[in-house]
């Protein structure tokens, strides 16, 4: 297990110590694991309507981070995964509310049932009015049990913010409770997971899931979901949760819905707007109007890979309780949602001469095809080194780089120089990081020194060929034994040269400089690198050829081996 703790018997404390220090709207409760509004009158008699939840840790931002103007009085939290005490609740319940009440918001768990329940009877002993609002949104259960005994998942956090909201407008207790009670009966929730997580003090995942294999219908406490299924695109389980939500909503999923996408812990927001983008295509083909939506993590569950989704049902008053003012820093600033905004920049102009093809038309189409096929077969290969000493996204650039040359127009085949400068604009569009602009810049001076010519001089390749191995060591900085591109190419120009100086033809020149490109490749493996992410690993990266001299080696060695 590796967890960034200090014991795993102390977490929770640290935890709720950690989030007060950090927030001034927050306070903690002497002696229990409750956090308070720091702004909570003394006197109970002053006291509106509190809401209070909780339940065991490890759900982060749930529900501890919820505390604040516009949504809960106090969080009881247990220790990870196991709920808080019946003496932590009411302790919670006598710290926040008076005579107004107090409204009890809590998931369909048997031991968050049992001990909310029980301090509420206690605290209404004591005379403080006391609701209950058990939520149970988890839909992949419909086909098992009733609904009053399924399990509470994300949506809980939606009824938190609408009976907040209710309670900041100065509603009475059984006001605020019909709203949260009737959105609980309405939201609408299921997960998947991809992976488990490792509760703290049991050190080991709770299950275990090979490659290719996902949970539908899980918790948010590491357990096994419903059934497991194949890990397919997002698009395709998307589909089969709405499918099963849908299935719940019935008629409902057609009128204006709210919708939160929720990261279980370890799914990037990268992958949660990409489910969002999917559920909303989804929903609106479904004929389902999307009004609101929020996407990241709200309840989760430990360091687990996943999400769920919830769908609510709206209505004015729902609404107008999401969107009223929160000032939780948990929570997202605003979920309105509106149509697509697109800026358009005007057309540029066709920059392709309109040239008749030259005599060397058909030999620059075969050698262009050659680098493309090259550098599209040689992607794992080329993500491998990445990784190595990278980011690992250097193949996926050059199966771009491919697809680029193989996209492009026929005329850019009718001289060097347009096919050059074609090339350049193409690569610098669809190559990002940095490969890109040193590819699009070598280019673009190579095709300068070609001066557009259909049949270019020898001595024009040769100024071409230097001027842009120059661009990519001017514009980088990069110099040889850096462990970068520049040590495939410029060994690649000095062979050229050197042919070029005993008589030697350009496409005899180039098979030497391909030689040459192959062997600095290979050398860069015991360099140690001195610019690039791979010189933040050091000696670390040594063992492996540099990526980026490796594809020179490629393309250049598919080039020299073009007839003609």
């Amino acid at each position: 297990m590796k967890k960034l703790i200090n014991n795993p018997r102390i977490v929770v404390r640290e935890l709720l110590t950690a989030m007060v220090a950090a927030d001034p709207s927050l306070a903690l409760l002497e002696g229990e694991a409750v956090v308070l509004r720091s702004d909570i009158p003394a006197s109970a008699a002053e006291r509106p309507v509190a809401l209070i939840s909780g339940g065991g840790s490890g759900h982060e931002p749930a529900h501890a981070g919820y505390v604040g103007p516009g949504m809960l009085s106090a969080a009881v939290a247990g220790d990870v995964f196991t709920s808080p005490s019946v003496d932590a609740v009411r302790a919670a319940i006598e710290a926040s509310a008076g005579p107004a009440g107090a409204l009890l918001i809590v998931k369909n768990y048997t031991g968050d049932r049992l001990n909310f329940s029980l301090a509420a009877e206690l605290a209404r002993a004591e005379g403080i009015p006391c609701e209950i609002v058990f939520v149970a949104d988890d839909a992949a259960l419909r086909d098992m049990v009733a609904r009053d005994r399924r399990r509470g998942l994300a949506g809980t956090v939606l009824v938190h913010k609408l009976a907040g909201a209710a309670a900041a407008e100065g509603r009475p207790l059984a006001e605020v409770a019909r709203v949260a009670r009737e959105a609980a009966e309405a939201v609408v929730t299921m997960g998947v997971g991809l992976g488990a997580c490792i509760v703290p003090t049991a050190g080991e995942p709770g299950f275990e899931l090979g490659a290719d294999e996902v949970e539908f219908g899980l918790g948010i406490h590491g357990e096994k979901g419903v059934e497991r299924g194949p890990m397919a695109p997002s698009a395709e389980i998307v589909a089969r949760i709405l499918d099963t939500l849908e299935a719940e909503l019935g008629d409902r999923l057609r009128g204006p819905l709210g919708l939160m996408v929720n990261g279980l812990g370890a799914t990037p927001p990268l992958e949660l707007s990409i489910v969002a983008g999917d559920a909303l295509a989804a929903l609106k083909a479904r004929g389902a109007e999307v009004d609101l939506i929020w996407v990241g993590n709200f309840m989760t569950a430990l360091e687990m890979p996943g999400c769920s989704i919830s769908l609510l049902p709206l209505d004015p008053e729902r609404r107008a309780l999401l969107e009223a003012p929160c000032a939780v820093r948990a929570w997202p600033c605003s979920a309105r949602i509106g149509g697509a905004r697109v800026v358009h920049l005007p057309a540029r102009p066709d920059t392709v001469p309109t040239v008749a093809a030259g005599p060397l038309t058909d030999a620059l189409r075969a050698g262009t095809e050659r680098v493309a096929r090259a550098l599209a077969e040689a992607e794992p290969h080329l993500t491998d080194l990445d990784s190595r000493a990278g980011d690992g996204d250097l193949g996926a650039s050059m199966f771009r780089a491919a697809e680029a040359l193989r996209a492009l127009p026929e005329a850019a085949y009718n001289d060097p120089a347009t096919l050059m400068t074609q090339m350049g604009d193409s690569l610098r569009r669809a190559i990002a990081g940095s490969s890109g602009p040193f590819y699009a810049t070598a280019l673009l001076r190579a095709a300068h020194e070609l001066d557009g010519s259909a049949a270019p001089a020898p001595e024009a390749w040769d100024r071409a060929f230097a001027a842009g191995v120059r661009a990519v060591g001017d514009i980088g900085g990069a110099k040889p034994d850096d462990r970068t591109m520049v040590d495939a190419l410029v060994p690649a120009l000095d062979a050229w040269q050197q042919a070029r100086d005993t008589g030697a033809t350009p496409a005899e020149a180039l098979a030497a400089a391909a030689t040459a490109a192959t062997a600095g490749a290979e050398a860069t493996a015991q360099m140690t690198p001195k610019l690039g992410r791979a010189s933040y690993l050091g000696a670390r990266a040594v063992g492996a050829p540099d990526g980026g001299a490796a594809a020179v080696a490629i393309w250049m060695t598919a080039l020299a081996a073009t007839p003609g």
